[in-house]
C-alpha cells in the first residue's frame, strides 16, 4: 500500500490594503456632534412661541452641553455656531418676510458668531468641578453680549422668553430675564451631567459622590428657587383698578406697504373707537378711563396734517377718555416713533419719543456701504428715525401707564425704566402688520407676559393688525385679539405700585452672572497654563 503525501493549502498572501473603517468612524465622530448640535438648536426653537413646549429647552441645552463638554475651544466654536444657526435660522425667519431671504441669513450669520463664541467658552469651563454652573454663566454673558451690540444689540431669542408658559416663569420677578434664563440653562446642562455620571458608574463600578450631588444641585436649585418665587408674583390691585380699552383698528394691507393709502390706517382705528364708543353709549360695555392705540396707529403726522389732527380729536371725545396715539412726528427735521397723549378736550397734551429704535428697520447703519450693494435696501429706510432720550409715562385720568413701544420690550432697562419712572401698568404699543401672520407677534407677546411677571404689573399690548392682549401680571392673558381683524378690548385691571427684587436690583444679577462667566474661564485658563508647565518640567 503506497502511502500518499496530504498537502495542505497555504492560504493566499493578500496584498496589503488601506482599512477605510478608521477613516469613516472619525469622519462619524466628527459629524455626530455637529448634527447633535444643530438639531439641539432647532429643539430649542421648538420649545419658544406660539408653541407651548418650554420644557424642550432643558433637553436642548443637555445635548448641546454632550456635544461640547472636554472638546477644545475650536471645536466649541463650530459647534457652537450650528447650535446658533439651528435655534436662530427658524427663529428669525420672519424678518425676510417682507424683504427677501438676504437680511434674515446675515442677521441670524452674525447673531450666530455669539453663540459660537459661548460655545468655546463652555467647552473651556467644561473639565472644571461644577461646570454646569460656569457654562450656564456664559451663556448669560453671550446674551448679554448680543443685547448690546452691534447696532444697540438685538436680545431677541433670549431663554427667559420661551419660558412664559413654563416652571420657571417667576424667577422673573427675582432677577428678571438674566436669571431666569441662567436657571434653565443651568437646569438643561445639569441634567447632562446627571445622565454622564450615570454612565459612567454602570461602566466603572463607581459613582463620583460630590460631582453627583453638584449634578442634581444644578437640577434641584433653579426648580426650587422657582417654587420658592411664587411668593413674588401677584395681581392683586394696590392702588385701585383703572378700565383700559384697547384699540385694535387693523390695516388695509400687510406687508411693507400697509400704510400706502393716505390716512386709512387713521380711519381704521378712529372707526374702531367710534364703534367701540357707541357700545360705551348703548350701556354694551364699561367706559373706559384710558384708551390705548397701537404704534404707527396714525400714519401721517397729526401736528403737520389738520385732517388727522381732527379725526382723533373727534375719537377721544366721542369714547371721552384721554388716547394714547402712536404716530409718525417730524420735529427740528429728525423723525421719531411717537406716542401722543390726546385729551378729549385740551388735544395733544404730552408725548414719547422710542427710544431703542431697530437698526435695519427703522434706521440703517452702514447706508452707504448697503446702498452700494443693493440700493433696494437703502429705499426701504428713506430717513433714519431718531431716538428719544427720556422715559415715557402718561398720567391718564389719574393712572400711570409706562411706554414701551414695541421693539423695546426686548430690552430690560426700555421697560424696567417706565416702572422705576412710577408706572402702574405697562402698555406696549406696537406694529406687526410688516410681517403678515409670521411667529413674530407670538414671540413678542411672550416677551410682554415676562415682562410683566418681572415688575409685577399688567402689560397692554395694543397691536395695528393683531394680536393685541391684557396681560395680568402674573403673567396671563385674559384677552386677546385674532390677527388681521378689526377688534377692541375693555378690562378693569390692577394699578400696583410696589418693586420686585428685579425692579429694584435691575442690571445687578446679569453683572453678577456675567462675573461669574469671567470667573469660570479665569480658573479654566490658569488651570490648564499650570497643567503645561508642568507636563513641560
Amino acid at each position: 500500500m503506497t502511502a500518499t503525501a496530504t498537502t495542505v493549502d497555504e492560504p493566499e498572501q493578500l496584498e496589503p490594503q488601506a482599512r477605510p473603517a478608521p477613516r469613516w468612524s472619525a469622519l462619524v465622530r466628527r459629524l455626530v456632534p455637529a448634527a447633535a448640535a444643530a438639531l439641539s438648536g432647532v429643539l430649542l426653537y421648538i420649545s419658544f412661541p406660539p408653541r407651548t413646549l418650554w420644557w424642550l429647552a432643558l433637553p436642548a441645552f443637555a445635548v448641546f452641553g454632550w456635544t461640547l463638554r472636554g472638546r477644545t475651544w475650536k471645536a466649541g466654536l463650530g459647534l457652537g455656531y450650528l447650535f446658533g444657526l439651528g435655534f436662530l435660522l427658524p427663529l428669525l425667519v420672519w424678518t425676510g418676510v417682507e424683504v427677501g431671504p438676504g437680511p434674515w441669513l446675515a442677521l441670524v450669520a452674525v447673531e450666530a458668531l455669539c453663540v459660537a463664541l459661548v460655545g468655546a467658552g463652555v467647552t473651556v469651563v467644561s473639565r472644571l468641578p461644577g461646570w454646569p454652573l460656569w457654562a450656564a454663566a456664559i451663556w448669560i454673558a453671550g446674551e448679554a453680549a448680543r443685547a448690546r451690540t452691534p447696532f444697540g444689540g438685538f436680545p431677541w431669542g433670549k431663554i427667559a422668553f420661551g419660558q412664559a408658559d413654563g416652571v420657571f416663569l417667576p424667577l422673573a420677578a427675582l432677577g428678571g430675564t438674566p436669571v431666569l434664563g441662567f436657571a434653565v440653562v443651568l437646569c438643561g446642562f445639569g441634567l447632562y451631567e446627571i445622565v454622564r455620571l450615570a454612565v459612567e458608574a454602570r461602566g466603572t463600578g463607581v459613582l463620583r459622590r460630590g460631582a453627583a450631588a453638584v449634578a442634581l444641585l444644578a437640577v434641584g436649585v433653579p426648580v426650587a428657587g422657582a417654587l420658592a418665587s411664587r411668593t413674588l408674583v401677584s395681581d392683586k390691585a394696590e392702588e385701585g383698578t383703572a378700565t383700559v380699552a384697547l384699540i385694535q383698528g387693523n390695516v388695509p394691507r400687510a406687508g411693507l406697504d400697509f400704510n400706502a393709502q393716505r390716512r386709512a390706517v387713521l380711519d381704521h382705528h378712529v372707526k374702531e373707537t367710534e364703534r367701540l364708543a357707541a357700545e360705551v353709549k348703548a350701556g354694551k360695555v364699561a367706559q373706559p378711563d384710558l384708551v390705548l392705540w397701537p404704534e404707527n396707529s396714525s400714519d401721517i403726522d397729526p401736528f403737520a396734517n389738520a385732517d388727522a389732527r381732527f379725526v382723533i380729536g373727534g375719537a377721544a371725545k366721542a369714547i371721552g377718555a384721554p388716547v394714547s396715539v402712536g404716530g409718525v412726528v417730524e420735529r427740528d427735521g429728525k423723525l421719531f416713533n411717537e406716542q401722543i397723549l390726546w385729551d378729549p378736550e385740551k388735544g395733544p397734551v404730552d408725548t414719547y419719543d422710542k427710544r431703542q429704535v431697530q437698526p435695519f428697520g427703522e434706521y440703517l447703519p452702514l447706508r452707504s456701504l448697503l446702498g452700494a450693494i443693493n440700493g433696494d435696501w437703502t429705499s426701504m429706510v428713506r430717513q433714519d428715525f431718531s431716538r428719544g432720550t427720556q422715559p415715557g409715562v402718561f398720567t391718564m385720568n389719574g393712572t400711570e401707564v409706562g411706554l414701551a413701544t414695541c421693539y423695546e420690550a426686548a430690552f430690560d432697562w426700555a421697560v424696567r425704566s417706565t416702572v422705576t419712572d412710577g408706572a402702574q401698568i405697562i402698555s406696549v404699543p406696537s406694529n406687526n402688520a410688516t410681517f403678515d401672520r409670521s411667529e413674530m407677534t407670538y414671540q413678542q407677546l411672550a416677551m410682554s407676559r415676562v415682562r410683566a411677571v418681572e415688575h409685577s404689573r399688567t402689560v397692554t399690548v395694543p397691536v395695528t393688525s393683531g394680536v393685541s392682549a391684557v396681560i395680568m401680571p402674573d403673567g396671563r392673558i385674559t384677552q386677546k385679539t385674532g390677527m388681521f381683524v378689526a377688534d377692541s378690548l375693555v378690562q378693569k385691571v390692577p394699578l400696583r405700585s410696589s418693586e420686585t427684587p428685579a425692579t429694584r436690583l435691575g442690571v445687578i444679577p446679569e453683572i453678577i452672572l456675567v462675573l461669574v462667566a469671567a470667573g469660570g474661564l479665569g480658573w479654566a485658563v490658569t488651570t490648564a497654563v499650570r497643567t503645561r508647565r508642568n507636563t513641560d518640567a
